[in-house]
């Protein structure tokens, strides 16, 4: 009976109408159960992204410690960069285990721990030294974050079926950003504290081991294993060509993740009153469009993509034409342009996700996306100093070279291939 339940619950949520054809007899009898189990253990860490985003919460936790500026500057690229770069050569562990979800579970027990340590430091240390200890956490958070990452879409695939994965994902985002939202209402009526949102920092290291321990029970079937202990071919970058036209979609629109904090430099209202505006903000995008993108992936996300790199590119040369108007510092001007193009970034995250997903061949979905990470862990870090250069001339022309790129990312995605 609680099989036909969750079943029914996971199918209305999915907008299914029967099992899924693309799994094999078990994983269709499981499949209702383990959606909701992903749905809820992604609703917990993705929870615990927002109350510790090293964009917003973690920059102001710095500086409100006095921590160097340089150090602070480095959270965003410790942050993404560690996510993905070391996933190539984790593709190689997830690649011989049996059951992937073990990949998983670790790398969310790690980003727990990482987040208590930022936490303890905070309540313990100020200036450089908590600064540099809180840098050295974000980076293991990171690359435990990594190994969540690398696994979970070869997980998804075998235990969620295709047309269904982008309501998975696009729930548990918009579910968590409700959540999200109360912290940041928290935030502006009591008014931005340390012991507030350290305490915002422990809640997320509990969500992180919450989750993990839910995941472990996900009803996963044994994978064959990959025992040459070798990293995914680089070949296959030249081999599936339609993967490489994916992975140059996707590294033209990493300017929608590298982009807002520009945005709060043209809006002259950086100040650290600001952070519950800032995350209600980022916050009710993802609030908002998280699950339509994602139903929206389920149907086409080679057309999400196209979408979203255009609503991206809207909303940048917005910005600029704002700023140069000179509405930068009007209230809830630049919030409203950060608003969407959280939206668009939102739908280049469930696109490419779904994408990925869906186009990889079977039990090699790892290794994919492992690449694929790799790769936007380089091209991120690129694009970033690229950003920072063009800073240097003004913050307009960084937000310039990225609506630009976010314009050849809705080009690019128009030449992939419909994989749905």
């Amino acid at each position: 009976m609680r099989n036909e339940f969750s079943e029914g619950v996971f199918r209305t949520l999915a907008g299914a109408d029967g099992p899924a054809a693309d799994l094999s007899e078990t994983a269709a009898r499981a499949e209702g159960a383990n959606g909701l189990r992903h749905t809820a253990s992604l609703s917990m860490t993705k929870v615990a992204d927002g109350l510790i985003d090293p964009k917003l919460v973690l920059s102001w936790l710095m500086q409100a410690l006095g921590a160097p500026a340089v150090l602070v500057g480095m959270l965003v690229p410790i942050r993404e960069a560690g996510a993905l770069l070391p996933q190539l050569g984790l593709a190689a562990w997830v690649g011989r285990l049996r059951h992937k979800k073990w990949a998983w579970v670790v790398g969310s027990l790690g980003q727990g721990s990482a987040a208590a340590v930022i936490a303890l430091v905070a309540l313990t240390m100020e200036g450089g030294l908590a600064g540099g200890l809180i840098c050295a956490a974000l980076a293991v958070l990171a690359v435990s974050r990594a190994a969540c990452s690398v696994s979970f879409k070869e997980i998804l695939g075998k235990t969620v079926g295709k047309s269904r994965r982008g309501a998975v994902t696009g729930t548990a985002g918009s579910a968590s950003s409700a959540a999200v939202l109360v912290f940041a209402g928290i935030l502006i009526w009591q008014g931005s504290s340390q012991p507030l949102v350290i305490g915002a920092i422990g809640l997320a290291a509990v969500l992180w081991i919450c989750a993990a321990g839910l995941f472990a029970t996900l009803n996963e079937e044994p994978s064959e294993t990959d025992d040459r202990g070798g990293m995914p071919r680089l070949s296959l970058l030249w081999e599936d060509r339609n993967f490489l036209r994916f992975i140059i979609t996707r590294g033209l629109l990493v300017g929608t993740a590298l982009a807002p904090p520009y945005l709060v430099v043209i809006s002259e209202r950086a100040e650290l009153d600001q952070l519950g505006a800032l995350i209600v903000a980022s916050a009710a995008a993802s609030l908002l469009s998280s699950y339509v993108w994602g139903r929206m992936s389920d149907r086409s996300s080679r057309k999400v993509l196209m979408l979203a790199g255009i609503v991206a590119a809207v909303a940048l040369f917005a910005g600029i034409g704002l700023a140069q108007a000179g509405y930068g510092g009007v209230p809830y001007v630049m919030p409203a342009v950060l608003f969407i193009l959280m939206i668009a970034y939102h739908g280049v995250r469930q696109g490419r996700s779904t994408y990925l997903v869906d186009m990889a061949p079977k039990d090699q979905k790892a290794a994919y996306a492992a690449l694929a990470n790799t790769v936007i862990g380089t091209l991120l870090l690129i694009a970033g100093i690229g950003g920072g250069l063009a800073s240097l001339i003004s913050a307009q022309a960084a937000l310039a070279v990225f609506g630009a790129m976010s314009v050849g990312g809705a080009v690019a995605a128009y030449t992939l291939d419909e994989v749905e």
